[in-house]
Parts: structure tokens; sequence; C-alpha cells
């Protein structure tokens, strides 16, 4: 598990489909107040298993510690 890379969801693209946080075993995310999924436990996260962003419908996920971020 690392802090060193974590998803990063774009709420501009997010639909709100919680894909992402109902595909995560490790309690990476929560659901904010807002409704938009959060990265609250981004040390859970495992390190380059881009799970989420795979499966994500819109594309809104992107990692911390690519190296375009």
């Amino acid at each position: 598990m690392t802090t060193n890379w974590y998803p990063i969801i774009d709420e501009e693209l997010c639909s709100q489909c919680y894909t992402c946080s109902n595909f995560c075993e490790n309690d990476v995310y929560e659901v904010g107040e807002d409704g938009f999924p959060k990265v609250v436990n981004p040390e859970n996260c495992v390190e380059f298993c881009r799970g989420c962003g795979k499966i994500c419908p819109t594309e809104a996920i992107t990692y911390f510690g690519d190296n375009n971020n």
C-alpha cells in the first residue's frame, strides 16, 4: 500500500456512478457529502493496481504518481 501513488477523480468527468468505490476492496473511497466519490485513504491503494480507472465509464480517474501528474 502506498501514498506515492493513488487515484485522483476529476469531478467534471465523474458521473457519480460509484463504480470505483464499489469496485475497491481496500476502502480507498468514500462518497462525500456532495455525492462524489472521494479518495479518503490513499495509503490503502495498491500501487499500480489501476482497477478502478480501467472500469470507470467516464475515464474520470488518473493517478497521482504517474509521470503526467
